[in-house]
């Protein structure tokens, strides 16, 4: 065990920067998972190991969660007020520290420096959300009788977990800890073994910033560590961001334990376009939303549906995506297995019969020989094909072609997801039409990327999400308590009720 500070992250630039073997933080210390195997931590940009992680199990979970157990009761009982404190501080040091923990993000999940910038400003206002939560949590009571008043306080749970995916390491934390930890909570954290850093690093920040030791934990790890997590009996509720198919497993395994979860899976995202949208705005914004983050996002434009005569703006949109610079605009892919299975879908679109409008298959960069899949903008594609209704999850933009749109919102709502759909239109009746009628949780009117921000809260429908409520917002605050109901009396009167 030690309890040295980590070192600084000191790439400022693209170039390779190795990193240091990631370890666990278990009550208050880094520890290796002893006689487990590691696994190496790869820079997408580069192809190349910038560290390891171990890939630990039942026994670190263990004592992950016997610390913040043990921790649970002292942090229980601090007031909210002063719990909120430790958060106002890790924001100051995040903002400190913003260029590095960017750069950091861009080695260690491909972006680029502006995505990754993005990413932690986006975890900077969920911390802000967070420290909001004292002035939002005073329960209601009311005097229900006479002399009889009901009252209504947000417990804790005890011990929690969150286990988030690789393509925000240091966002999708900050969707979870902020609410659960204010709300008295302890919390075990499993970041994906592909990137560790961002969770990392957000443990010695939080310990800077004066959390006591074992209210907040990390343990790396795989499926080994995420059913460890799941069936341990001291862990009350349980937060996962992924797949679909592992969120659904995840969710099952859970629920049947008795657990609170709320698991959120994958997407296929239609954007609806009509044919008064406006050119510009449609054309840069639908590209910026399919080839942001290199299509690796929840949230990403994956199905522009093309509605009527709409050829103009599906040409300007595949001039638009002509336009990003490789390695500038739009970064790597997580792993060269991911080029693979994003290649096999537009080979496969094209050999069904769609037209490849922007090819983006055997991308390079000069001088980074990593993973790369160029921006690719595919028309004529159907709803049938693998490309028209699975989840990709790179930068591939599929075009379909709808006569009305009738037939556009039946297509989006034939989909098994339901995370996002926007309609791109000049018209508010046209805009009404379809918020009203599409089946996705978060809709857009001429946005791309319609993630609502603080204090409104993030969560799909249908098969992008396993559970109730939504993950951020005070839904998320809502999900790490449980509510006491509190009936009192302490007068006696003359004109009696049902309750005397």
């Amino acid at each position: 065990m030690s309890t040295s500070p980590l070192p600084p992250f000191t790439a400022r630039n693209y170039d390779f920067t190795p990193y240091v073997a990631a370890q666990n933080w278990i009550d208050g210390a880094w520890s290796e998972a002893k006689g487990r195997t590691t696994e190496t931590v790869v820079n997408p940009r580069h192809g190349k190991t910038m560290g390891s992680v171990p890939l630990s199990g039942t026994a670190e979970i263990e004592a992950a969660v016997a610390a913040a157990s043990a921790a649970f009761p002292g942090w229980r009982d601090t007031p909210m007020k002063e719990r909120v404190q430790v958060l106002y501080r890790v924001k100051a040091l995040i903002e400190r520290d913003l260029d590095e923990l960017s750069w950091l993000v861009s080695h260690e999940n491909g972006k680029t420096f502006a995505e990754g910038k993005g990413e932690v400003l986006k975890g900077i206002e969920c911390l802000e959300m967070g420290i909001s939560i004292p002035n939002m949590a005073a329960g209601p009571q009311l005097d229900v009788s006479r002399g009889i008043r009901c009252e209504t306080s947000y417990e804790a749970l005890g011990v929690c977990a969150g286990i988030t995916p690789f393509n925000f390491p240091f966002m999708v934390p900050l969707w979870m800890l902020p609410q659960a930890l204010v709300a008295g909570n302890t919390f075990v954290l499993k970041p994906s073994e592909k990137v560790p850093y961002g969770a990392v690093k957000l443990a010695a920040l939080f310990a800077e910033a004066g959390l006591p030791a074992g209210v907040l934990n990390i343990v790396h790890g795989a499926k080994e560590c995420v059913e460890a997590l799941v069936d341990h009996p001291e862990i009350k509720a349980i937060g996962f961001v992924g797949s679909t198919a592992i969120a659904r497993l995840v969710y099952g395994r859970g629920c049947a334990l008795g657990k609170r979860m709320l698991c959120l899976g994958g997407a296929k995202n239609h954007l609806i376009v009509a044919p008064d949208a406006d050119l510009e705005l449609t054309s840069t914004t639908v590209a910026a939303s399919a080839f942001g983050c290199a299509g690796q996002r929840c949230m990403a434009a994956a199905a522009m549906v093309a509605v009527g005569d709409t050829q103009a703006i599906v040409d300007a949109t595949a001039a638009a995506a002509r336009t990003y610079a490789l390695g500038e605009d739009i970064g790597a892919v997580i792993t060269r297995e991911s080029v693979e299975r994003i290649t096999r879908y537009v080979d496969g679109a094209e050999k069904l019969g769609a037209k490849v409008l922007v090819d983006g298959r055997k991308a390079i960069v000069e001088g980074a020989e990593g993973f790369w899949f160029g921006p690719t903008v595919l028309d004529h594609v159907t709803p049938e094909m693998p490309a028209g209704c699975e989840e990709v999850f790179g930068p591939v933009l599929s075009i379909i072609r709808a006569k009305t749109l009738d037939e556009a919102i039946a297509i989006e709502n034939a989909s098994p997801y339901g995370n996002a759909a926007s309609v791109f239109t000049q018209s508010g009746g046209v805009a009404r039409y379809v918020m009203e009628r599409v089946n996705a949780g978060m809709c857009g009117v001429n946005v791309g990327v319609p993630v609502p921000r603080e204090p409104f809260a993030f969560g799909g429908w249908n098969d992008s999400k396993f559970g109730h409520g939504d993950i951020t917002g005070w839904d998320g605050f809502r999900f790490w308590t449980r509510a006491r109901k509190i009936t009192s009396r302490w007068a006696q009167h003359k004109d009696m009720t049902w309750m005397s």
